[in-house]
């Protein structure tokens, strides 16, 4: 029997609908998401160490985010295709922190991020066209340098015991302000399982930050953001912790990562 496309469609749609109940895929994980035809969709992520609490606008109008602290993570939330122009205003406050504008295209997700800078708050946008196989189970992972105190890192993750002197780093010389995978990339994938968080100043195996040992569930979809441990202003150099944006958790609060 010929099978025709729409059929062939539906059929491994079924089966990957079966696959994410399996693994336990998060509700921004969806068929649409991995068919690329979601609705463009946003999330925020406070992340200014010591910094007021947050209300967070769309197009100058409030949203349901709203007096939220220091590792805040909101749900992703769909909005209309085009510009949107999120900000983030100290609490009962007409006083903006920062903002940014945010071209928002189908199939896309969008993470805004508030996060220190040498003297202010600075604002920080990633688009990720989520470029997810329809049966795939792997993680994603993804490296933000909020850190404007360690101004260029490399990024591993490793098995808890991999020698650093005989690998790679899985995201490089990653600066200040920047991600990586790049804004506009997709993710990189890995398998579910035991890792080791380690960061060390671009170009050298000086470790700066170690996490020991994590567990990365399938489908895990995590943003790991490097910030200063002592926050806007912070002047010890490569002083820095991590904060784990989790987008299956839905809104709440990131994992905050102290170097061991």
């Amino acid at each position: 029997m010929k099978l025709s496309k729409s059929g062939l469609l539906v059929g491994l749609a079924l089966a990957a609908s079966a696959v994410l109940s399996a693994c336990g895929g998060g509700g921004d994980d969806g068929i649409d998401d991995r068919l690329g035809i979601s609705k463009p969709s946003v999330r925020v992520i406070h992340a200014i160490t010591g910094g007021p609490n947050l209300d967070v606008l769309q197009n100058g109008t409030k949203t349901s985010f709203l007096n939220e602290p220091y590792k805040f993570v909101s749900n992703y939330f769909d909005v209309d295709t085009g510009s949107q122009l999120i900000a983030f205003n100290v609490t009962n406050t007409s006083t903006q922190l920062g903002s940014a504008a945010v071209d928002a295209h189908t199939g896309h997700k969008y993470t805004v991020v508030a996060l220190p800078g040498a003297t202010a708050a600075e604002v920080l946008t990633i688009d990720d066209p989520y470029d997810k196989s329809l049966l795939s189970d792997k993680a994603r992972v993804r490296t933000l340098n909020a850190s404007f105190n360690a101004q260029n890192i490399d990024v591993y993750v490793t098995t808890p015991a991999a020698d650093l002197n005989a690998v790679s780093p899985n995201m490089a010389a990653v600066g200040y302000k920047t991600a990586n995978p790049a804004t506009g990339q997709d993710s990189l994938y890995l398998d579910g399982g035991t890792y080791r968080l380690r960061i060390t100043t671009a170009g050298t195996k000086t470790v700066i930050f170690d996490s020991g040992a994590l567990t990365l569930g399938n489908n895990a979809d995590w943003l790991i953001t490097t910030i200063p441990v002592d926050g806007i202003g912070a002047l010890v150099p490569n002083r820095i912790k991590v904060l784990v944006a989790q987008s299956s958790t839905g809104a709440g609060d990131a994992q905050e990562l102290v170097s061991q």
